[in-house]
């Protein structure tokens, strides 16, 4: 701090010393030509240290944004004619515009990102990417004040090296028109006479031709990829859309519903992993999990424990009705009256414009599209372990076929994940009778989470008779006298004595991985190197009309990111010809539903710390919630984080029952820029989960209540009374 302080009273010194012994009058155009005799007469003297003297003088006032750099360049082309001035101006520019840079940068940059640390980062983002190609775009246009590029770039993440080379690149256009007319110094009446409107209109011109330039690359880029490819003259749809789940679903229906011909692929059960293995019956596995739970603890509610009396079997033929239930809303026939085309069977992309279909019952159809989009979601990874196919396993999507068959729940039960399914599951079969070992290589469960929301997560499971071992590693799978066991370790003592886990039945969730072979990507040059297809901001692959949205894309593999997606697909690929619509990540949401369930978004206090962000957490505890104690689960907590001193939102965790519910206030209020004030300020129903929102808010605003001004207010009151 003390550093900066010197460097900027230094800055201050240098500018007042410029102004209070009359330099700027050196730097007008009447100076410059009253002066010319006598810096000629010095120049035959001293040619070298003339040059010297006024390279120093160019760098330092271009580094102190000093007026007067346009008057230097002419003097440069008056003094040393066109080449040499050339040389000179435009080194020293731009040896002086990246002082200025870094002292920005420097003194700058640093209270900038702690004040708008998400707009600095996407800012940022879009320098990394594309901030040369924009630089220099400025450079060219003169109607831009050069010194205004230098302090604002110097807050942003450009490297220095980049700075300085596009600068001297782009401002050597303007250097040459300068130094040019330095040379006939006599006859410039005024700075006007040399930049006239034709000229200032030509710079604009020139500033466009970057954009220009990219459009060209952009066309020849496309020619490129295409290359090889024959493009039909006309199409059989203007969409086709590869997946039946949440992602290829909204986007075919958005098709459908903008009147574009579009055909749905899908080789399994509509609905995708969500309805048929995921969320659907998981959730639906959790209910009746939760039951049990309060018919054990029933004296909580003034009632009779009880241990519930249940066949495993008819909880599993629920979740299957439920299923059925959902599963119309998703199905051929709805999807066929809106005006999707669906087939069932494998599609393959053959061109870029071609998809080939094995059709389930046997026959293969070809059919052209203008636009495809992949929408073929993820699959649960399967850890190389071995011994463990021999022995036998399911993942969190075929376990509910083969539990179906189940008359009780799996006696001894293993599953490996720390993750939000892994310990969903845990904690629903632990209620309903298995004895659950989950297995976590990292150090906590749930790690994305904070600390404080992991430690409440495994004190619940292991309330609910889970036994919880983190910081172990599964090493195999043996068969030893008939039974099936897991052998683990713990990763953070070598030579540690392993332990063998007797299990019925093991679950895999350690994760999800994007469907990615059988599609014809390989062949198409389509990168999925990253376990995910690869595309850019508007969901768009390397062809321009091939987009993928959903868990194959990612970075959130979530059912309602997937829906989000959709939109940006089925708009971008039917009328990205007009205008296109990068993908909003700014406020994803989502809830781990274990009990009390876990929902997030945006922020939480670790992300904070890891971005460098100076805040400050608010809390509010359930313990003081009426309805919570109302329903005898006042257990739980809001954590907002907010900006140090602000109540604009950067994130929440809320740990409750039904968290997920009345979580969309803040999803809501973080979407459209309302901070914790408008919160409180808003009336919620008594007695309602959601009145913890407006409780936390007005925890935010106690803690930065005015004790001044209400200690003045306090004295006014006391006068009132007399």
């Amino acid at each position: 701090m003390i550093k900066k302080i010197i460097l900027v009273l230094a800055v201050l010194a240098l500018i007042i010393s410029f102004f209070y012994f009359d330099l700027n009058e050196l730097l007008t155009l009447d100076g410059l030509k009253g002066s010319m005799a006598q810096f000629d007469a010095y120049k035959a003297q001293s040619p070298l240290l003339v040059i010297g003297g006024f390279f120093l003088i160019y760098v330092l006032v271009t580094a102190l944004s000093l007026p007067g750099a346009a008057i230097l360049t002419l003097a440069a082309g008056a003094l040393f004619g066109l080449v040499q001035g050339v040389l000179i101006a435009s080194f020293a520019s731009s040896i002086g515009a990246t002082i200025s840079f870094l002292t920005s940068r420097y003194l700058l940059r640093d209270t900038i990102k702690q004040r708008f640390p998400e707009r600095l980062d996407a800012i940022d983002e879009g320098v990394k990417k594309q901030g040369a190609f924009y630089l220099f775009t400025l450079r060219l246009v003169p109607l831009f004040p050069f010194f205004v590029i230098n302090l604002l770039m110097g807050l942003t993440a450009i490297k220095t090296w980049t700075f300085y080379w596009v600068s001297q690149l782009g401002m050597l256009a303007g250097t040459l028109v300068y130094v040019n007319a330095g040379t006939q110094l006599a006859q410039i009446d005024s700075l006007s006479s040399i930049l006239s409107l034709d000229l200032i209109l030509s710079f604009v011109l020139l500033g466009f031709f970057p954009l220009i330039a990219k459009g060209i690359l952009t066309m020849f880029k496309k020619r490129r990829v295409y290359k090889g490819y024959t493009k039909p003259k006309s199409f059989d749809r203007n969409m086709i859309v590869i997946g039946g789940g949440s992602g290829g679903l909204v986007t075919s229906y958005i098709a459908a519903t903008v009147k574009a011909k579009v055909t749905l692929i899908e080789a399994g059960e509509m609905g995708g992993d969500c309805l048929n293995y995921g969320c659907v019956p998981s959730k639906a596995l959790i209910k009746s999990a939760k039951v049990a739970e309060h018919m054990r603890h029933a004296s909580r509610y003034g009632l009779d424990d009880t241990k519930p009396q249940f066949s495993f079997h008819h909880i599993m033929t629920r979740i299957h009705n439920v299923i059925a239930d959902i599963a119309p809303n998703d199905s051929v026939e709805r999807y066929t009256d809106l005006g999707v085309e669906v087939l069932k069977g494998y599609a393959k992309i053959i061109d870029p414009w071609t998809v080939e279909i094995a059709l389930n019952d046997g026959g293969v159809q070809r059919l052209t599209t203008r636009t495809i989009v992949i929408a073929t979601g993820a699959r649960p990874v399967v850890p190389e372990l071995p011994g463990l196919k021999e022995t036998g396993y399911v993942t969190s999507d075929t376990l509910w076929e083969k539990f179906s068959t189940l008359s009780e729940a799996p006696k001894k039960l293993v599953i490996l994940g720390g993750g939000p399914i892994g310990s969903e599951l845990a904690q629903a079969f632990a209620r309903l009778g298995s004895d659950v070992t989950q297995i976590e290589r990292g150090a906590r469960l749930m790690k994305r989470e904070d600390v404080e929301v992991s430690v409440l997560a495994e004190q619940v499971l292991t309330d609910s008779g889970v036994t919880i071992l983190t910081a172990h590693q599964a090493l195999r799978c043996e068969v030893r006298a008939g039974k099936n066991y897991l052998i683990v370790e713990p990763t953070d003592a070598q030579g540690a004595a392993q332990t063998a886990l007797e299990y019925d039945e093991l679950i895999c969730a350690v994760g999800r991985r994007a469907r990615l072979e059988g599609y014809g990507l390989e062949a198409l040059g389509i990168d999925t190197s990253n376990k995910m297809i690869e595309t850019d901001a508007y969901l768009e692959t390397i062809y321009p009309n091939i987009y993928a949205a959903g868990d194959v894309v990612g970075p959130y593999l979530f059912t309602h990111v997937s829906s989000h997606q959709a939109w940006y697909a089925a708009v971008n690929g039917l009328f990205g010809h007009f205008k296109k619509f990068k993908v909003d990540y700014r406020v994803i949401p989502w809830t781990t539903f274990i009990d009390p369930e876990v929902a997030r978004v945006g922020l939480n206090e670790q992300e904070a710390i890891a971005k460098g962000i100076d805040f400050e957490v608010t809390h509010y505890d359930f313990k003081d919630l009426d309805r919570a104690v109302t329903e005898s689960a006042n257990y739980g907590f809001i954590k907002v984080i907010t900006p140090k001193g602000k109540d604009k939102i950067l994130g929440v965790t809320i740990v409750a029952e039904n968290a997920g519910e009345f979580m969309s206030e803040f999803v809501l209020a973080m979407k459209h820029g309302l901070g914790l004030n408008k919160i409180l300020g808003t009336i919620h129903m008594y007695p309602t989960w959601a009145e913890g929102n407006k409780y936390a808010a007005g925890n935010w605003k106690r803690n930065h209540a005015p004790e001044k001004l209400l200690d003045l207010v306090g004295k006014y009151h006391t006068w009132r009374r007399g």
